[in-house]
């Protein structure tokens, strides 16, 4: 004797209530900052649309560690200024770092107004170290950068 299922062969299985519902992590707050970065600088208008007398813009940034011995990275290039964005931001190479980063846009934006071409500087990332860390420790890595700019 041959028993029969009450369920069509083609009908989808059978799930349990919990199965139905996927469990979403909620982003933590480095990833929401990230996110909120990445929107104001997407939104922001072209380097060459903001300063239209700018010919070219070569930068050399440089990442150490916060007591500014140890060099992570370094970084040199030419900027396409049709295509790069107007709020010239970099993150922190502190890849646990929360709400850091290196928001170098006014340093362009005053280098530009008063027509400079060589501009050195350092800057600290005020970010937490991590997310263990927020609102107790600061990041405190360090850019140093140089920017040479032509009009």
């Amino acid at each position: 004797m041959s028993i029969k299922s009450a369920r069509p062969p083609h009908a989808a299985p059978v799930q349990s209530p919990n199965q139905n519902y996927m469990h979403h992590q909620k982003p933590g707050a480095r990833a929401e900052y990230r996110l909120q970065e990445s929107i104001r600088i997407k939104d922001s208008v072209s380097l060459a649309e903001k300063f239209q007398k700018l010919k070219s813009l070569t930068v050399n940034l440089e990442f150490f560690d916060s007591e500014g011995i140890h060099r992570s990275s370094q970084v040199k290039y030419t900027v396409n200024l049709a295509n790069a964005k107007s709020v010239f931001s970099f993150g922190c190479p502190n890849h646990e770092c929360v709400r850091g980063d290196f928001d170098l846009s006014k340093e362009i934006a005053d280098a530009v107004t008063a027509r400079r071409k060589n501009v050195v500087g350092e800057m600290t990332c005020q970010g937490w170290r991590n997310r263990t860390t927020i609102d107790t420790i600061r990041c405190h890595n360090i850019l140093r950068f140089k920017f040479s700019l032509a009009y």
